[in-house]
C-alpha cells in the first residue's frame, strides 16, 4: 500500500524516558482470608442453608486476585454445606453466546478446576418485574433456578456515565446477570430514562424479586491491587456501593497529564476495561448521552497497537482512537466486537480508524499529523494500557513537568525508542505482540 511521503520516510523519534509513579494506598496483605472472613459474616446473616444450591455470579472484568476471591467464595458456601456453582454474568460478552462466556472466565483464570464449583453456563433469561412501566428486568435461569444467589465485581468508575453507582454490583444485576437480553434492555431504555436513573431501577427490581442473598464489592487500588472487599448484604447494595465507589475513584489510576499530543496504547480489550481503553483515562467517549471525559485527558492523537488475548478477538473501543495497527485489525473477530457495540448502542466504539501497517508506522503517523510541530517539541505518553499507568515512556518535551511531579520517577532516559525486526515497538513490557 502507498502512503503519502512524510509516512514512507525514515522518521528519528525524540527521545523517550521510563517514568514510574508511585502512587499512594495500602492493599490486603492476605485475600484470601479477608474474602473468607467477610463472606463468613455475609452468610451468618443469610438464609443459605446445608444442601440448598448458590449461583456465584462472575464477570468479565479483569481484576486482580479474581480467581482467588471465587475460589475462596465457594470454599465458604461449601463449609456451611452449600453447593455452589458458577454463572457467567457478563452480558453480551464472549459474542453473547454460552461458550463464549465460559471462555471469557477461563481467561481470566476462573474455572472448575480452579474454583472447585462447576460452571454454568446459558444465554436463557428471563422477564422477572418491569419499570418505569415500559422497562423489561431480564434475570438469567441458570441464576433463577438456584435457590440462592451470590455476585462478584469490582466498584470502578463507569466507562459511559458518572453518577452515584457506575460500574459494580448494581450494573451486574441488571446488565451481567440478566444477560444479552439485559443488557440489550438496559442500554435501549437508557437513552430515554438515563443510565443511572435506569441502573438504580433495575437493580432495585432484581433485588425485590430475585434470589440474590450478598454481593462481594472489590475496590483496587492505583497499583491495580486489592485494597478493599466487602460482602454486602443484598438490601444495602444499593445504600453501600455509592461509598464504595468514592473509595474506588479516589484511588482510580490516571497519568499526571491533562493534554497530550500523542497517546500511544499498548494494548486494549474487554478484561482491560469494558470499553476497551479507558474513557477515564483517554479522555474519549463519543457515544449517545456519554458524559464527557475530557477534563482528565485531552489528547490530539491516541493510537491502539494491539489487542489483548483475554479479550477474545473483541476489539471494542477501537473506533476512539485515531490510528490502529494492522496487527489489531487481524485479530479483531469483528462479530464479537459488533454484538458488543450494538447491544450497548455504542456504535462509535466499533468504527474502524486509519490503519498503519506496524508500530512505528502507527506512531510515525501520530506525529506527523500534527500539523508542523517539530518532533521534539511533542509531548508523547506510551502506555501498556489503561489499566497500568503507574509505568509508562514520556517524551522529552514532558521532562521539566516529570521533574515537578512529586510522585514521579524518573527512572531511566532519554533513550530512542527500540522496534524489532517487524517494527514492532520493544518496551519495558517487552515487545508488543
Amino acid at each position: 500500500m502507498r502512503y503519502p511521503p512524510y509516512i514512507e520516510a525514515d522518521f528519528t523519534f525524540p527521545g523517550f524516558y521510563h517514568v514510574r509513579l508511585r502512587p499512594e494506598g495500602e492493599c490486603i496483605a492476605d485475600v484470601a482470608s479477608a474474602t473468607a472472613a467477610t463472606v463468613d459474616r455475609a452468610l451468618s446473616h443469610s438464609p443459605i442453608r446445608s444442601g440448598d444450591t448458590v449461583a456465584v455470579a462472575v464477570g468479565s472484568r479483569g481484576m486482580a486476585n479474581l480467581a482467588l476471591m471465587v475460589r475462596t467464595i465457594c470454599q465458604r458456601l461449601q463449609h456451611v454445606g452449600a453447593h455452589p456453582f458458577i454463572v457467567p454474568a457478563m452480558g453480551s460478552h464472549g459474542g453473547a453466546t454460552a461458550e463464549g462466556q465460559v471462555a471469557i472466565l477461563a481467561h481470566l483464570g476462573v474455572s472448575e478446576a480452579a474454583c472447585g464449583a462447576p460452571v454454568r453456563s446459558s444465554m436463557a433469561a428471563e422477564p422477572i418485574a418491569t419499570v418505569y412501566d415500559d422497562v423489561p428486568v431480564f434475570y438469567s435461569r441458570d441464576i433463577a433456578v438456584a435457590d440462592h444467589a451470590v455476585c462478584l465485581n469490582r466498584i470502578k468508575p463507569h466507562t459511559k456515565f458518572k453518577g452515584p453507582l457506575e460500574s459494580g454490583l448494581a450494573k451486574m444485576l441488571c446488565v451481567g446477570m440478566g444477560k444479552h437480553d439485559g443488557a440489550l434492555a438496559y442500554h435501549r431504555w437508557a437513552l430515554q430514562y438515563g443510565f443511572f436513573p435506569l441502573l438504580r431501577e433495575m437493580a432495585q427490581a432484581v433485588l425485590t424479586h430475585g434470589n440474590l442473598r450478598f454481593g462481594a464489592a472489590v475496590v483496587e487500588n492505583a497499583r491495580d491491587e486489592t485494597c478493599r472487599i466487602e460482602a454486602i448484604p443484598a438490601g444495602r447494595i444499593l445504600e453501600r456501593e455509592p461509598d464504595l465507589l468514592a473509595a474506588a475513584k479516589e484511588q482510580f489510576p490516571r497519568l499526571p497529564f491533562n493534554r497530550l499530543d500523542v497517546l500511544a496504547i499498548q494494548t486494549i480489550g474487554k478484561e482491560i476495561s469494558g470499553a476497551g481503553m479507558d474513557p477515564n483515562v483517554t479522555g474519549r467517549a463519543f457515544d449517545l448521552m456519554e458524559s464527557d471525559f475530557s477534563e482528565q485527558m485531552q489528547a490530539t492523537r491516541v493510537a491502539v497497537l494491539n489487542l489483548s488475548t483475554k479479550t477474545g478477538g473483541n476489539a471494542i473501543g477501537l473506533g476512539n482512537a485515531d490510528i490502529i495497527t494492522e496487527r489489531v485489525f487481524q485479530a479483531m473477530d469483528y462479530e464479537a466486537t459488533l454484538m458488543n457495540a450494538l447491544t450497548s448502542l455504542s456504535l462509535h466504539k466499533a468504527f474502524i480508524p486509519v490503519r498503519l501497517p506496524n508500530d512505528r508506522k502507527a506512531l510515525q503517523a501520530c506525529f506527523t499529523t500534527l500539523g508542523p510541530k517539530p518532533a521534539a517539541a511533542i509531548e508523547a505518553v506510551i502506555v501498556r494500557d489503561t489499566r497500568h499507568v503507574n509505568e509508562f515512556l514520556a517524551s522529552a518535551a514532558l521532562l521539566d513537568g516529570l521533574r515537578r511531579h512529586p510522585l514521579a520517577d524518573i527512572v531511566a532516559g532519554p533513550a530512542p525508542l527500540t522496534f524489532d525486526a517487524a517494527d514492532n515497538l520493544v518496551t519495558l513490557w517487552g515487545t508488543n505482540t
